[in-house]
Formats: C-alpha cells, structure tokens, sequence
C-alpha cells in the first residue's frame, strides 16, 4: 500500500511537498495509518484532535492515545476540548452537526494561525459508498450521487481511493495501533447500518461492487461536469442581475425543455426544498413566493427574482442634530429652507414646529396607515401600495419617516396630509432622500 499511497500523492496531490498540512487525527484505524502515511512520505504535517466530550473517559483516552502518538511521530499536535451537547442546543442542530461545525471552524483557525495550507482528512473508499447509499436514500440529485470529493479548496481526502480492507492491512503489517470507538458498534445511525448490514450483504453478492462502483461514480462526476457547463450556458441566457436580484425570465424558462429540471440546476445552491412549489411559481399570480433558509423566490410579473430573504430592520432615530443618514439602501438628508417651494418624488417639506425629533425610520408593517397627501381619510399602506401596483419586494425596500407613532412620509412617494405646510408655517424642513 506505501508504494502506491506514495504514486497517489505525487500524482494527485503534489502540492503537499512544498507545503504544510493539518490532519484531522481521531485515533482510529483510519487516521492513524494516514497519519503513518504521511510521514512515510516525508510530509510536513500537524495532527488536531478533538475531544467531543461525548463518551465520558473514552473520549479523554482516545485524547491521551493521540498525545502518544504525535510524541512517537514526532508531530506537533493541537488539542481542544468541546461542549459539544451544549453547542447542539444552543444552535438547535443535531449533536452530528454540531460536532461538524465546531470541528471544521476549529481547523480553520489552526490553519490561518499556523500557517497550514491543508485540511486532511481520512475519509475512505467505503466511506463513499455509505455518503452515496445516504444521499441515494434522501432522493439527492446527481450531486449527491457523485459523493465525496478527494480534494475541495482547502480540504483533502488522500485515502479516497483506497478500500478499507486495505486500510487494515497495512496497519496489521505494520503492527500500528489505533483506538476503536464504541459508537461505531451501535446501529442508531444510518451510516453504521449500511457500514454493519447493507454494504456487506451487496459485496457478498457481488465481490466486485466497489471496484465497478467506483467506476460508476467516476462517469457520474463526468455527467456532472458537463451538466455544470449546459446550466452555465442556460444562465447567461434566462438569468439576468438586477439591483433586486437575479431575475429569471419565464418565458424563456418555459421555452426550455425539461423546465423543472433546468429549475432545479439554477437554483440548487441556494439550499431550496420545495421543487414543486417553486415549478407552481410560473403560472402563479404576481407576489407569490417560496423561501429557503437565506433566499426567496418571487414571482414578480414574468419575471421569478431571487432575492435575500427579509431582514428584520429596527428603527433608526435621527437626531436634529444628524443633517443626514445612510441606511441600507437610502441616503436621507434634511435641511431648513426659508419658504415652500416645489417638490419632486424624492423631496418633502414639513412644518418643523410639528415635528418631535428624533424623527424615525422603519420598514412597514402589517395594519399600517397614514393620511395621504391630497386625499380625504387615512388609509392603509397595504391598500396604498397596491393602487401603486408596488411588488413584494417594492414593499420590503421602502422606508417610512415617522413623528413619534404617526408616518409622516411613504419615503419618495407621498407624504401626510396632516403634516403639510400652511400658511401659518413659520419654519420650513426640506428632506431629500435617494434610494440606491
């Protein structure tokens, strides 16, 4: 196995001989031979464990069994210990997920501080497999189906490629010890009854499956190659960016055959779930929109626009003393004038006797109302924008100017009647206001 681990790293991974690397050593069988390896191979590495907390003195052993380790190996060694139960319900994530997220931040760091141009890690051939029979499991796409990939950005995989059989056997030739962790024995998660039940009942019936598995994968990443270049080629045709956010053109979205497929590759990244839905949105009336985590996708006219999900605002102040203010996507500015004049959409003059400062500015809300300017009555802002045939996202992006409780200006479209100027004005306040 080191004649061709040795092979694998100058052809696939070469750069690690002119740099340093950080290995993720648990002190199992896997991480210990690759640590092994890399030091056969006269690799500049430093190990980093980490103590999860979850198995009581067991975790603490395996701490003191990687210390060992990095001592024989004369390795230099990062060790940090984690709440790892409390982090899970801090951030409402599984104790899997949470351990993930500590880990790999944790690895991050090391490698900015120290200097380290690589994450290694000691995934396996067989750990394919499992992540592909996951992913298979769940309905993933081709994505999922390619699994895991030897080399992403920062992190590296150089046992991909070998079976865990041959894991075993070098650390049996070589007499290398290593630590077993009891929660592999349990069949609670997925990942450990396919590794204990499935897998081995596929190989039994087919002796050959990961070799001829990992040849299927290998023309999956090739269909998924290609499949990345034709949704390149359909983007700088149906997608165009604006100031709200990528639009996608309908028309041209029906035009293309396989429409919820071409959908679903555009759209893929920005962690949407409901496929059918969003299908739904191209014959669906203006303002309907599905979300994601971070995203939402709204039919706008014939347009769908992908834009950031809504961000709470809280309320600016402006003091007097403030001449101007820039927010999110507006610059406001205000200044005293010695008599009325003309205004444009953008500009509004009050009666500074009327106001209270500091004046506020907030984002609108359900059950809001003024008095408009020109009109007899108030009137809610929900109706006030509809009659403006205002979008979804034209509603988030205005600004309302508010005396204490009372909006004084749907900012750059009309201001309240009851804060006009009269004849009795005395002290003129001009505001100007830009949206970006």
């Amino acid at each position: 196995m080191i004649k061709r681990f040795k092979q694998h790293i100058e052809s696939q991974f070469n750069a690690l001989k002119q740099t340093s690397v950080l290995l993720a050593i648990s002190g199992g069988l896997d991480s210990v031979v690759l640590a092994y390896l890399l030091k056969a191979c006269d690799v500049d590495f430093e190990m980093a464990h980490c103590n999860f907390k979850l198995r009581g003195s067991e975790s603490d052993a395996d701490a003191v069994f990687v210390e060992k380790l990095a001592e024989a190996l004369q390795v230099k060694l990062h060790l940090q210990n984690f709440n790892t139960e409390a982090y899970a319900k801090d951030q409402k994530v599984s104790i899997q997920m949470a351990a993930r997220e500590l880990r790999y931040h944790w690895f991050e760091e090391l490698c900015q501080k120290n200097g380290l141009a690589y994450i290694a890690t000691a995934h396996h051939a067989k750990d394919d497999l499992e992540t592909f029979l996951i992913n298979l499991s769940r309905g993933s796409g081709i994505d999922g189906l390619t699994g895991i990939t030897a080399h992403n950005e920062q992190l590296i995989r150089p046992l991909l490629s070998f079976s865990r059989e041959e894991i075993l056997a070098y650390a049996e030739a070589n007499e290398i010890k290593w630590r077993e962790d009891s929660s592999n024995a349990s069949d609670k998660y997925l990942r450990n009854h396919l590794r204990h039940h499935a897998i081995p009942a596929i190989e039994e019936a087919a002796p050959q499956f990961l070799n001829q598995f990992q040849k299927s994968q290998q023309h999956l990443k090739e269909v998924a190659l290609l499949l990345e270049d034709y949704t390149a080629m359909l983007f700088s045709q149906i997608v165009n960016q604006s100031f709200k956010g990528y639009e996608l053109s309908i028309q041209k979205l029906k035009q293309t055959p396989n429409t919820k497929a071409v959908l679903y590759q555009l759209l893929k990244d920005f962690e949407f779930t409901a496929w059918d839905d969003i299908y739904d949105l191209l014959d669906a009336e203006p303002g309907k929109y599905v979300s994601a985590k971070n995203h939402r996708l709204i039919k706008d006219r014939e347009v769908l626009l992908l834009t950031e999900n809504k961000k709470t605002h809280e309320v600016v102040l402006w003091n007097e003393q403030d001449a101007s203010l820039v927010l999110d996507n507006l610059k406001i500015k205000k200044e005293a004038v010695e008599q009325f004049s003309k205004t444009t959409a953008t500009e509004a003059i009050f009666d500074k006797d009327q106001l209270d400062f500091p004046l506020k500015l907030r984002k609108w809300e359900e059950g809001d109302w003024f008095y408009p300017f020109g009109l007899k009555g108030k009137k809610k802002l929900s109706k006030f924008f509809k009659d403006l045939k205002y979008s979804t996202l034209d509603k988030e992006s205005v600004w309302l100017l508010c005396n204490d409780q009372d909006i004084i200006w749907v900012v750059g479209a009309r201001t309240d009647d009851r804060y006009k100027v009269t004849p009795n004005t005395s002290q003129f306040l001009k505001i100007t206001a830009y949206y970006d």
